[in-house]
């Protein structure tokens, strides 16, 4: 009790000078403690060679692994270059490894860079071997379940014998994507700031936008083909109503969570309502708004591939409904795989902008 009321009767200037040296005393013990613990780090170099180190032994199980399965591989011409799905597996993975090589040679004059290097080693080395295992299940042993998961190998050899038809089929699926997603993200940003803003837009359309936005979007599909001129515009359609909701939705709800201070402080510097609303309650809401347009994003790709699968002429969706009526279930693999790359390009661009955008908030969040 005496030491309870000694606390309450010091100064709180002292008493928080008293509390920051015990915590610094505390962080020495701690650190000191920690630094007695010795923590083993590979040299840089042998990263650079634990890196690529997966790829390397994937290359030595696709050349000296016996092949015990009996698989046939066409041959066929990638760019200048007339080779099996086999030899292109080969060749792919010594490009990694050269690509992974070169990088730790030119991140080597940067500490940051080489700490970003050592900390994707695992992952990359881990890659390899994986690449090396479904290389043994699925061609030198076939343990997977055939024609339906093949080898890496196999899968390649959809971009030799293919390569060409994949390209149009991907470039349609890209002007198809960006048509739709753009104006769905416009639409959603506009409908958002309306509804957020102003309380009779809220009263009108906010009602129509819970509807609407909790039914999938290909449910209009039917409608769509038969109300629009082609089947190009009913995609676009459908991707519009898919990256419409979410923009829209989660543009609202950061228009509404905008401080009334900031607000009313704005109003007694003199600053009109347009101004207050581009210039201080779109600013607040643009980290919802870019959140909205990454999940816009998943949703418009899932509806992109359902609708070229159900009525398109061109794209990736198409070429896998193609595929799978023949069983070339490795076409489908390799469809499946430029999917991931184009996808994860969409993405980098939407953190790339964001992190322009809201350079300012880097720290805030770690």
């Amino acid at each position: 009790m005496s030491s309870l009321i000694t606390d309450l009767t010091v100064p709180p200037a002292v008493r928080a000078d008293r509390l920051a040296r015990a915590n610094a005393s505390g962080a020495n013990t701690r650190g000191g403690e920690a630094g007695s613990r010795r923590v083993f780090v590979l040299p840089y170099p042998l990263t650079v060679v634990f890196t690529i180190g997966g790829f390397l032994i994937a290359e030595l199980v696709s050349v000296f692994f016996p092949q015990i399965a009996p698989v046939t591989f066409t041959e066929g011409e990638l760019w200048i270059f007339l080779l099996t799905g086999q030899e292109a597996y080969r060749g792919l993975l010594v490009i990694l490894a050269i690509a992974y090589a070169l990088a730790g040679i030119v991140d080597l004059r940067s500490a940051q860079k080489r700490a970003y290097y050592r900390s994707r080693a695992p992952f990359r080395f881990a890659m390899g071997i994986a690449l090396a295992l479904w290389d043994i299940a699925g061609t030198k042993l076939q343990t997977l379940p055939q024609p339906f998961f093949p080898g890496p190998a196999k899968v390649l050899e959809a971009f030799v014998t293919d390569g060409g038809y994949i390209v149009l089929n991907t470039l349609y699926s890209t002007r198809l994507f960006i048509a739709g997603f753009i104006v769905g993200v416009v639409l959603g940003v506009v409908t958002g700031v309306l509804i957020g803003w102003f309380d009779k837009a809220y009263y009108w359309v906010f009602p129509v936008l819970k509807i609407t936005g909790v039914i999938p979007s290909v449910a209009w599909m039917p409608f769509a083909l038969t109300l629009m001129p082609t089947p190009f515009a009913a995609a676009v359609f459908l991707l519009v109503i898919a990256s419409w909701f979410p923009v829209a939705f989660l543009t609202a709800q950061g228009i509404k969570s905008t401080p009334k201070m900031l607000v009313e402080a704005a109003r007694t510097l003199g600053a009109s309502t347009p101004y207050i609303l581009f210039h201080v309650a779109i600013p607040n809401a643009t980290p919802s708004i870019f959140t909205g347009i990454g999940m816009a994003n998943s949703l418009s790709f899932l509806t992109l591939v359902i609708s070229e699968m159900m009525g398109q002429p061109g794209g990736l969706g198409y070429y896998i409904d193609q595929a799978k009526a023949w069983s070339s279930y490795y076409k489908i693999l390799a469809a499946i795989v430029v999917m991931a790359i184009l996808f994860s390009l969409i993405m980098k661009i939407i953190e790339v902008v964001r992190g322009r955008v809201l350079r300012w908030q880097k720290g805030l969040v770690r």
